[in-house]
């Protein structure tokens, strides 16, 4: 079994990154590989609509060339996905955007491609604007036909200068939450897929 994280923050090592620590720190403690894979530093362009994934469908994006179609493969390969952003004016980063939206048309071009896997969105905010930013990674879960997994508590963790969601307590008792769920949830599906 596996789970992929994708901070689509703009700073490496941020808060998103340590709230995705922490739930896979859980996860491996589980006995799941797990991978994290941050956004920061590499180009991540939106999508043009342009379908010929949907001509293709060979589970890529062909509308641009840049850590996407990376991003695509280990959603694909992997059993359970994390998407973590910051919140940027009450929603998710563009770099996160790109991810959802251009995953999510690869996604549908290949019809059942992340189906039933396990999925979680986790978001670092310094203030408001949480709910609206799950909900935006949440719609990529449920159009892709993946099984969304909570916690305890909304998957939210607050801090505002980078490392402050660490003091988060009640934020980092429910990312370790999210991953003892995940990983429940992942071994009782392991056969099913």
């Amino acid at each position: 079994m596996k789970v992929v994280a994708f901070s689509g923050s703009a700073r490496k090592g941020g808060n998103t990154s340590l709230l995705l620590r922490r739930v896979l720190d859980v996860l491996e403690a589980e006995g799941v590989e797990t991978e994290l894979v941050e956004l920061a530093g590499s180009r991540a362009e939106g999508c043009t609509v342009c379908l010929k994934c949907r001509e293709a469908r060979d589970r890529r994006c062909h509308g641009r060339r840049d850590i996407i179609n990376t991003c695509i493969e280990k959603m694909d390969a992997a059993d359970g996905i994390i998407i973590g952003s910051p919140v940027y004016f009450a929603d998710v980063t563009p770099e996160t955007k790109a991810l959802i939206d251009r995953a999510g048309y690869v996604s549908r071009a290949n019809r059942g491609m992340l189906a039933r896997k396990a999925g979680a969105a986790v978001v670092a905010v310094r203030r408001a604007g949480a709910m609206h930013a799950l909900d935006s990674i949440g719609h990529f879960f449920g159009i892709t036909e993946m099984v969304t997994v909570g916690s305890s508590y909304w998957n939210v963790g607050i801090g505002g200068p980078s490392g402050a969601v660490a003091d988060d307590d009640e934020g980092m008792a429910t990312m370790e939450t999210l991953g003892r769920n995940m990983a429940w949830l992942l071994r009782q599906t392991a056969h099913a897929r």
